[in-house]
């Protein structure tokens, strides 16, 4: 497991190489790359998980514009002695379930609904939805210059009784 600054380093790194790669594959390969380290920078609250080994589910609501990507970036892998599960997520109810839910850009319209139902839950909402962090979402994927940046609305992780680490806040441009 890579430690402390040096994850900072790979996260950064992963960010810079968009560019070098075939463009939409790479930037997903990036973001599945987020998605899995954010889980050494966030903490959530012991009731999240039912038991001490339980997974840490990555969910999908709409179209997974990952492929097999995120999957791969997350098999075999253990995180605080909790391995991985990825899976798809259709409706609201199941997404309540999840330590992190990624909102595909598809789900735009349905993002302020899909908050709604969450706002009693700690789910790490992640989004690549246009603003979504000024709308109540926690974590934003956006590109700049051919490169994935976050946004993180701290507000709305502690609404969520979400931590995070001020290693991935360093990363990120802050909203409030």
């Amino acid at each position: 497991m890579i430690k402390g600054s040096k994850i900072v380093v790979a996260l950064a790194f992963a960010a810079a190489q968009v560019h070098s790669e075939a463009p939409a594959a790479a930037e997903y390969q990036v973001k599945a790359g987020f998605l899995f380290n954010f889980t050494k920078f966030v903490e959530w609250p012991p009731d999240t998980f039912r038991g001490p080994e339980d997974a840490i589910k990555i969910c999908i609501l709409g179209q997974d514009p990952f492929g097999s990507g995120l999957r791969d970036a997350v098999k075999d892998k253990v995180v605080a002695n909790r391995p991985f599960v990825v899976r798809a997520v259709s409706s609201l109810q199941q997404a309540t379930d999840c330590q992190i839910l990624f909102v595909s850009a598809s789900e735009q319209k349905r993002y302020g609904s899909v908050l709604e139902e969450l706002k009693l839950h700690s789910v790490l909402t992640v989004s690549e939805a246009q603003n979504s962090t000024t709308s109540g979402g926690i974590i934003n994927f956006r590109l700049k210059d051919e490169q994935v940046r976050i946004d993180i609305d701290v507000g709305a992780a502690e609404r969520a009784k979400l931590q995070i680490s001020s290693k991935l806040l360093k990363l990120a441009e802050i909203r409030k």
